[in-house]
């Protein structure tokens, strides 16, 4: 019998994380999870098992990264599936938040990621093999939302170097797989996950409201399921050759596409002038 993967999955005490490793677990895969707290992750997965390594982990520290994925190769002997979902939602608008706030969601969403896969990487080399999942965002594709533009830089930013890091892993037999998911239901934009800016300008009407949908009419009633989307992530694992680029959902898919549409009418539109530029014209 073939043994199961081994996955290494970050941001893993709440939200789709959590979804994923106990979907994971159930079906007999082999998890390490991690999170800032490993009291919280066996308060809902339980204790160290054969199958199942809780790791407190500091994405924003290179150094106790590296050594969290030491202990997952000493425990398991290899890592064959990283699943980088760790981040948060940041909420406000470009002037109300300050250089900190920026930074900090920059560490955590943007730098912790590169943290992960600046240390797994050499263990997948070595191992010909693997497979790099980053988390990205719709938000992470479209960025008109008012009062996220933080928090979309954070996941453009994924966005872009996922796709460069997919032709870096290409000649390792490395697959790289960028998903941008649209509205799930968990508890990404409840208190305690999400963070809004500590000195609100009441000028941003349109952010205001923007903020308060989000808060109190999406929140709970999200249109995706993660059940659903954990199924979706060990699919893709399992496919021979899975896409760079993964829009995960109806909503996402709107999006995609409403951009998508933007961009073509604007480029056609503007073709001649675009093209204008060319040094032949002169």
């Amino acid at each position: 019998m073939k043994t199961k993967k081994v996955w290494f999955v970050t941001g893993a005490s709440k939200g789709l994380g959590l979804t994923l490793v106990k979907k994971l677990l159930a079906e007999n895969y082999r998890v390490a999870a991690t999170s800032r707290s490993v009291q919280s992750l066996t308060n809902e997965l339980g204790e160290l098992t054969d199958d199942f390594l809780p790791l407190e982990m500091n994405l924003t520290d290179n150094e106790n990264v590296k050594l969290a994925i030491a202990k997952t190769f000493n425990h398991f002997g290899k890592i064959d599936v990283l699943v980088n979902n760790a981040g948060y939602a940041l909420i406000g608008t470009l002037e109300e938040l300050s250089e900190k706030e920026v930074l900090s969601s920059f560490e955590v969403n943007v730098l912790g990621s590169l943290h992960v896969i600046r240390n797994i990487a050499p263990h997948f080399r070595k191992q010909n093999a693997g497979h790099i999942f980053n988390i990205s965002s719709i938000g992470g594709y479209i960025g008109s939302f008012p009062g996220f533009g933080i928090y979309c830089a954070t996941k453009f930013a994924v966005a872009g170097f996922t796709e460069a890091l997919a032709e870096e892993m290409k000649a390792f037999n490395i697959h790289t797989t960028l998903v941008y998911p649209g509205y799930f239901r968990t508890n990404f934009l409840s208190k305690g996950s999400v963070q809004t800016a500590l000195n609100p300008i009441a000028d941003y009407k349109a952010a205001r409201e923007m903020e308060q949908a989000h808060l109190k009419e999406i929140n709970g009633n999200q249109p995706n399921d993660p059940e659903k989307a954990a199924d979706v992530l060990i699919a893709l694992s399992n496919a021979e050759q899975p896409p760079v680029h993964f829009f995960m959902g109806k909503d996402a898919y709107q999006y995609a596409k409403l951009k998508i549409g933007l961009i073509q009418t604007s480029m056609a539109q503007y073709e001649v002038l675009a093209k204008s530029t060319d040094i032949s014209n002169t």
